[in-house]
């Protein structure tokens, strides 16, 4: 690859890759986070709420990276922040019951060098304290913590960005826009299905009305491995569609 070619990849990574933080408490957080994408050459921070981009201390901790806290783009809700995103990553360090497929920071940069041509990428990093809930998991594609000893394993957040930026820096330096992929469906569009399914899936009576979300997480997961294309997309979309009009003639669950 010519000196050329490699700054026009370059490019293309910068402006396929975001990192969002959501509800960053910590002013002085955000400005190392800024720091630590310039590093590994990544310039597009994307904030849900909170952040205070303003501080003083945000500037401070940036130090050379001020242009990227000046252009953070501050969200309302992290499904608006994933919105034109088709390869979201949600990191977290905790595991258990709808936390149970999670990937090291290396195989998730194998997956998204396997489907980046034709898509967009988020890192999706939560509160300082709690990081993300349940449901903010969810909204992601794939899941991915940093493994770290049994003793002590809470990173300082600008750490957690950095072992991120930095293995997809070196795992995609010879990354090549050229490359074949295959255009997977958006966040926006993942969410329209998920919408319709739930609504649909409740006028059949299959999700239990109480509690919706504890099946539809299991159902997000299962259509997140398939890595549905926008085709896919609107064919289960259409299949929800004659669900309900067939549903018109619905008499109870089966076996009441």
């Amino acid at each position: 690859m010519s000196s050329s070619e490699r700054e026009s990849a370059k490019v293309s990574l910068q402006e396929r890759i975001s990192v969002v933080l959501v509800e960053p408490q910590s002013p002085g957080n955000v400005g190392m986070v800024c720091r630590a994408m310039k590093n590994m050459g990544l310039r597009e921070l994307r904030i849900v709420k909170g952040g205070r981009l303003d501080h003083p201390e945000a500037t401070k901790f940036a130090v050379s990276a001020k242009d990227l806290l000046e252009g953070a783009q501050v969200f309302p809700s992290l499904e608006e922040a994933l919105a034109d995103t088709e390869l979201t990553v949600a990191t977290t360090r905790r595991h258990g019951k709808y936390r149970q497929e999670i990937f090291t920071p290396g195989e998730i940069v194998g997956k998204i060098g396997a489907n980046l041509s034709g898509n967009k990428v988020a890192l999706v990093f939560g509160r300082e304290d709690n990081g993300l809930t349940t449901d903010e998991l969810s909204l992601c594609r794939w899941h991915a913590t940093i493994p770290t000893s049994e003793e002590y394993g809470s990173l300082n957040l600008a750490q957690a960005v950095l072992v991120f930026c930095y293995e997809l820096f070196k795992g995609l330096g010879e990354w090549s826009s050229e490359r074949e992929g295959r255009g997977l469906a958006g966040t926006s569009e993942l969410e329209s299905l998920f919408g319709q399914m739930e609504h649909t899936l409740l006028r059949i009576g299959f999700l239990n009305p109480q509690n919706p979300a504890h099946l539809m997480r299991s159902l997000r997961r299962i259509f997140s491995r398939a890595e549905l294309d926008e085709r896919e997309v609107a064919i289960l979309r259409g299949m929800m569609t004659q669900i309900d009009w067939a549903a018109d003639q619905f008499r109870g669950k089966k076996g009441r």
